[in-house]
């Protein structure tokens, strides 16, 4: 059992920073709510405990102070929606929960109201970067911060990589007991911890994107782990250019063609399998209404590139996937955005749903291979989706992550 599943709440005022960083439209409405949702079961269990819920976030890169757009206050309505939804689950509370707003998120208002703070209430707190000292790491603001709660409860995975003043600082203030991951974090480690500790093989990494760079520090730390490693998206047209392999205008990074062929020679010393996409969707311009074609990923013509993995690659990369015990997905493998360019991204996402079903356990983590197992109905159908992209990214490259260590010194 988990520190938190077996603490009592019981009239403890819970402080809990939690992921709010959602997208919202012109209208202030939200556009992806997944965020919000993976948090509801973490406040619903202290509410269920007859404790009180303080709910503090950060939501978009406020330049300047306050501003309109980036105040909280627009998640109200719906989060009063998500914790009054009747639920079978455990933590499910009979009385509709009361939310209440903040409007600062330290200061007199934030204070009074966390004060006068009955069980079975929740209060969200105004946008914590309205400070410049929460990105700051400041610790002074964490301690204003923690002056609100009896008891510390972190559940933002997503920010759990940056040493800021709510999720790394604020730790401090509280006594061993008394600070704790919530359900979602406890959730969001235990299935990273499984994939990189304690993975059955064969072990599949699929690496998607557009750069190198971007994912040069997870591929060299899964080298240690995968059995195979399949690179898709713009990223695997500069392996084929530093094999010697013409790309036409596909995208390349020609700072780093040593560095692909470093890490396929690394892999090789390793026994890891590289995958690279044997052919390509072409296009004559980035753009949805493109001409298209199909090509050797090695070969594209001049004036075109590749946007998508082609059909062999498809192929290829679900019989991988297929064979394989444990499967990390991060990144898609083109421009699936534009419907002519999905193909490829909805193929391994569902060779990725049918491994699963045999048995495999998968982990789909970074924004765009969560909306894309989301946006072609794959879901509920994978092991495990990360709410943290760069946070998860950080922890499969091995690093200690500060909203991780605070808790656990």
């Amino acid at each position: 059992m988990s520190v938190f599943s077996q603490y009592n709440f019981a009239n403890e005022k819970a402080l809990v920073r939690v992921d709010f960083n959602v997208p919202l439209n012109d209208q202030f409405q939200i556009t992806d709510d997944t965020r919000m949702t993976a948090a509801i079961p973490t406040i619903k269990k202290i509410l269920a405990d007859g404790g009180s819920v303080i709910l503090m976030s950060h939501l978009g890169r406020p330049k300047d102070g306050p501003a309109d757009k980036y105040s909280l206050k627009h998640l109200v309505p719906h989060l009063y929606q998500l914790l009054n939804k009747p639920s079978g689950s455990a933590g499910s509370v009979a009385e509709p929960v009361n939310v209440l707003f903040a409007n600062d998120c330290v200061g007199e208002q934030a204070y009074m109201t966390a004060g006068m703070l009955r069980p079975g209430e929740v209060l969200l707190l105004e946008n914590l970067r309205f400070y410049k000292e929460e990105e700051k790491g400041d610790k002074a603001f964490a301690q204003k911060l923690a002056k609100l709660g009896t008891v510390y409860v972190n559940d933002a995975f997503g920010t759990a990589h940056r040493a800021h003043a709510s999720t790394a600082v604020i730790a401090q203030f509280f006594p061993k007991g008394k600070k704790m991951f919530g359900l979602l974090m406890e959730a969001e480690v235990a299935s990273a911890e499984k994939v990189l500790h304690q993975s059955q093989k064969p072990f599949v990494a699929i690496i998607g994107g557009a750069k190198v760079s971007d994912k040069i520090l997870i591929i060299e730390n899964l080298l240690e782990k995968a059995t195979d490693i399949i690179i898709g998206g713009g990223m695997a047209y500069t392996f084929m250019k530093a094999e010697g392999g013409k790309i036409g205008n596909s995208l390349c990074e020609d700072d780093r063609l040593q560095m692909a062929l470093d890490l396929l020679k690394k892999a090789e010393a390793k026994g890891v399998s590289i995958h690279l996409p044997s052919d390509s969707i072409i296009a004559d311009k980035f753009d949805a209404n493109a001409n298209d074609s199909t090509a050797p990923s090695n070969n594209i013509p001049d004036g075109w590139m590749g946007l998508d993995i082609g059909e062999n690659a498809c192929e290829q990369f679900t019989n991988v996937i297929h064979k394989s015990r444990t499967i990390l997905w991060n990144g898609p493998m083109g421009v699936f955005e534009m419907k002519k360019f999905q193909r490829g991204t909805k193929s391994v996402a569902k060779a990725i749903a049918e491994a699963t079903a045999k048995g495999a356990f998968s982990l789909v983590g970074g924004g765009d291979s969560v909306s894309a197992v989301n946006q072609f109905g794959y879901a509920d159908k994978v092991s495990y989706i990360s709410t943290g992209g760069g946070a998860m990214l950080e922890y499969f490259e091995g690093k200690v992550l500060p909203g991780i260590a605070a808790i656990n010194e």
